[in-house]
């Protein structure tokens, strides 16, 4: 049988991890929030250079190569909080 301490340790241990990042979730959430309405703002500028990118321009040779060839994805990381038993 596990020792009731030990588990009541690790429990504690755990609930003051997720709350950590429950307050960075809300610290990121409120930065968004003042973020928001300035994305929605400069979203007509926004589709005017889009129309503006759109048009067919003629490339140089070095970037008509480097298109051609393939290249390898950079693999995704991101940091992985350590797991609990």
């Amino acid at each position: 049988m596990k020792d009731i301490h030990e588990v009541l340790r690790r429990k504690q241990a755990k609930y003051a991890q997720l709350g950590k990042q429950i307050e960075m979730l809300q610290q990121a959430a409120e930065k968004l929030r003042e973020v928001a309405p300035l994305l929605a703002e400069n979203d007509d500028d926004d589709n005017a250079v889009l129309t503006d990118l759109d048009e067919p321009t003629a490339a140089p040779p070095k970037a008509i190569a480097a298109a051609a060839s393939p290249q390898q994805p950079k693999p995704m990381t991101r940091p992985m909080p350590p797991r609990w038993p």
